[in-house]
């Protein structure tokens, strides 16, 4: 059995996704991240884009996202996003979902 984290990813509406996982993929103005159990400390500066999580189940959800900020600590993972979405579709769909949700700055 794969060892597992928190995830909880959180915009200023509600919280998007929380459970528990063994991989997440992020991408940051650093570039992409792929996190596991017991990661370094880590900040990071969220871009639009997917994000995915492949929960202890297995399954992947893919959430598409607009800014925000993403910090490891403590085999804990929180993804604070100025706005989030779960795409159905996979990471294409969460690529377009990103772009959408960007788009909404001028409203």
């Amino acid at each position: 059995m794969a060892n597992t984290f928190q995830v909880d990813v959180v915009s200023p509406e509600a919280t998007v996704w929380s459970g528990t996982a063994t991989l997440l993929m992020a991408k940051t103005s650093d570039g992409e991240l792929g996190i596991m159990a017991n990661h370094e400390p880590l900040m990071g500066s969220l871009v639009t884009g997917p994000v995915t999580v492949e929960a202890e189940d297995g399954t992947r959800t893919t959430i598409g996202v607009h800014g925000g900020f993403l910090q490891v600590l403590n085999n804990q993972v929180t993804l604070l996003t100025d706005r989030a979405q779960v795409a159905t579709g996979g990471k294409e769909e969460a690529r377009q979902v990103a772009e959408e949700l960007a788009a909404r700055d001028g409203d």
